[in-house]
């Protein structure tokens, strides 16, 4: 265990001094399409390097561009690189400052400047530190914009709910004044209206004669006399 515990501090102190030999350059602007692998391959002919970080661009800035028609791969704002020993970071800021960014000519960065910045007494654990810093302003900036969002759909929510309740109180005292006015109508009742007198036709026989009765006596005896033979 103790001989464990020697080798990590050993390593830590180790660690320690090379950080202490190593420099961090700023840089204030990454011109469009320059990702950290492009970076680093740029600036890796000056001089070894260990790590490099970029700031993506602000989400509303992209939607901008997006909008606007422009390129939609992911962009960055700024960034620091972090060279192995800081003598070169400093040789590199001064030479690059200022002059263009050059490399291919097709590249879309051929003719941008450099905006470097040699960061004296500056470490990574810094760096660390101000991103935790950062992402916990911009979260907590987020959550108050939530929350003053969230409060005035509230608000309107309620403006809205006693506007239309506003409204059917109105429109009830326009009918009670209209009843008032005109006692023969009766608010919300349907208006009868006149019952149609349905009138159903039937076939008729046709009618019999008024000398019915004297006919069919007369009828009678011609038969009789038809049958028995009389005169």
């Amino acid at each position: 265990m103790d001989i464990t515990r020697k080798s990590k501090k050993k390593k830590l102190v180790k660690e320690g001094g090379k950080d202490e030999k190593r420099g961090v350059c700023y840089l204030g602007r990454i011109p469009p399409r320059m990702d950290p692998s492009t970076l680093r391959q740029m600036l890796s002919q000056f001089g070894e390097i260990q790590r490099v970080y970029l700031t993506p661009q602000d989400p509303s800035a992209q939607v901008h561009n997006i909008r606007a028609g422009k390129f939609q791969r992911q962009n960055f704002s700024e960034g620091w690189v972090e060279f192995s020993d800081k003598r070169v970071a400093k040789r590199v800021a001064n030479m690059l400052n200022g002059e263009q960014i050059g490399g291919r000519k097709r590249s879309s960065f051929y003719y941008d400047l450099w905006n470097i910045k040699y960061l004296s007494k500056f470490k990574w654990d810094d760096l660390t530190e101000e991103i935790a810093y950062k992402k916990a302003t911009r979260e907590q900036k987020l959550a108050l914009e939530i929350s003053a969002a969230k409060r005035e759909r509230d608000f309107y929510l309620s403006k809205v709910d006693k506007s239309r309740a506003l409204s059917c109180i109105e429109e009830r005292l326009k009918k009670k004044q209209k009843v008032e006015e005109d006692p023969g109508l009766k608010p919300d009742l349907p208006v009868s209206q006149p019952k149609r007198e349905v009138i159903r036709r039937f076939r008729q026989k046709t009618p019999v004669a008024d000398n019915a009765a004297e006919i069919r006596p007369r009828l009678s005896k011609d038969i009789l006399a038809g049958v028995f033979g009389g005169s």
